[in-house]
């Protein structure tokens, strides 16, 4: 039985390092390529797992070999697969990723089967979400079955965990359903039109957050600020780990994987965000989305750094 299922999307990423992003026109040559495992639903199923929790997945593949592939990784990495669907005459989602020289990422995506992510897969899998203990999903997949699923994790008390990335408007049946939210600051921006650049916007916004949707539980992620965390209308930055960044890509994705994990294991609320971020840190410092996770070991040894001070 699972403890965390993960709703969302599962993507090849085709990725190349850049000295620096091509401009319109312009062709240039990439230092390195790699093909990985990515999709922010599977990253953070990855991430989860890897960092030493008991989770399945439910998404869609493509009938081709990288979908097949990408299923045996999960697999491999201690996922629960059975509620992944292959969707005969689709493609794997995609994704084209430059990442310069400054750490930062470019991405096209193309949905691909993610896009055949129903309401009625949802609902096929109902059992599945209503005996884990949260729920954690994105937006990289259909709205309408965000909104089912919520749906079926809430009459079950399971907990609904929002990552909203990427950011785009969402309706309030979709909002109301959702006990933790995590936006970055574009996001959370987006979902309450308070533009973040100070401590004092990301409280606004964590409080119009709570007001508006009764959401308990607000993590606005701000890079390497840390995270500002507000519950019960009362607010504090987290701060982060300083690491050296090679490629940020699936960072957030790797915060939320381990944030839920050590959640799930019983830890405070701020010892879970810290496992998060330190999770997040450590996959910075490598290439790729799935690659770049850390282990749960690798993780604690960076948490130990702090305690150690």
């Amino acid at each position: 039985m699972a403890t965390l299922t993960v709703l969302g999307s599962i993507n090849v990423d085709h990725v190349m390092q850049v000295a620096a992003f091509p401009r319109p026109g312009q062709t240039i040559e990439a230092q390195h390529y790699q093909v990985i495992g990515g999709g922010k639903g599977a990253n953070q199923a990855v991430a989860a797992a890897r960092l030493g929790g008991q989770v399945a997945m439910i998404g869609c593949i493509g009938d081709d070999p990288i979908g097949a592939q990408l299923t045996r990784e999960f697999a491999a990495n201690g996922l629960d697969v059975s509620a992944i669907t292959t969707v005969p005459g689709e493609a794997t989602g995609l994704a084209m990723i430059y990442v310069d020289d400054k750490g930062e990422n470019s991405i096209g995506i193309w949905p691909g089967a993610n896009g055949c992510l129903s309401p009625q897969l949802a609902l096929a899998h109902r059992e599945l979400i209503e005996q884990s203990q949260l729920l954690l999903m994105q937006l990289e997949t259909p709205i309408d079955t965000l909104i089912e699923a919520a749906a079926i994790a809430k009459g079950a008390n399971t907990r609904v965990v929002l990552n909203p990335a990427p950011a785009k408007a969402l309706p309030e049946a979709l909002l109301h359903h959702v006990d933790i939210i995590t936006p970055n600051e574009t996001e959370a921006e987006q979902l309450t039109g308070i533009a973040v650049n100070t401590l004092t916007d990301a409280d606004h916004a964590a409080q119009a957050l709570h007001q508006r949707f009764g959401i308990d539980l607000v993590l606005i992620t701000m890079g390497k600020r840390g995270v500002w965390l507000s519950q019960g209308g009362q607010g504090q930055l987290l701060a982060g780990f300083e690491v050296k960044a090679v490629d940020t890509t699936a960072a957030g994705d790797t915060f939320n994987g381990g944030f839920v994990t050590a959640l799930l294991e019983g830890q405070s609320i701020i010892d879970a965000v810290a496992f998060g971020q330190a999770a997040a840190a450590m996959s910075v410092t490598r290439v790729g989305a799935q690659s770049s996770i850390p282990t749960r070991d690798e993780a604690q040894a960076l948490i130990n750094t702090r305690s150690s001070l």
